[in-house]
């Protein structure tokens, strides 16, 4: 959290910075479990949402509540965000494309 909210580090407390450690790690767990079974189209699904979960608390704290500051610190996990969703909206394409010819397959 130090070095995320660097432009109002006195409204970040230890509860905000653990609830926030907790939300990382389940959003790691979540992406792993997709990397495992990148085939489950509502897991992959769910991971993208981390994604724009992220994004858009990220981009909220530097453009409308000011508690963060353009550092590398936002940055890095701005740049993570918005590559990973634009990577993963590209593989959602190639999983519609497997579903289909898995149905005609099937039929």
């Amino acid at each position: 959290s130090e070095k995320l909210y660097t432009a109002s580090p006195g409204l970040v407390n230890g509860l905000q910075a653990r609830t926030f450690g907790v939300w990382t790690l389940l959003s790691s767990v979540i992406r792993c479990l997709c990397a495992i079974d990148i085939r489950n189209r509502t897991l992959y699904h769910i991971t993208l949402f981390t994604f724009f979960l992220a994004l858009a608390h990220f981009l909220s704290e530097v453009f409308i509540y000011h508690t963060a500051a353009l550092t590398i610190g936002v940055m890095a996990p701005l740049m993570v965000a918005s590559f990973s969703i634009l990577g993963m909206l590209i593989g959602l394409q190639y999983l519609e494309v497997e579903a289909l010819s898995q149905n005609k397959k099937k039929n």
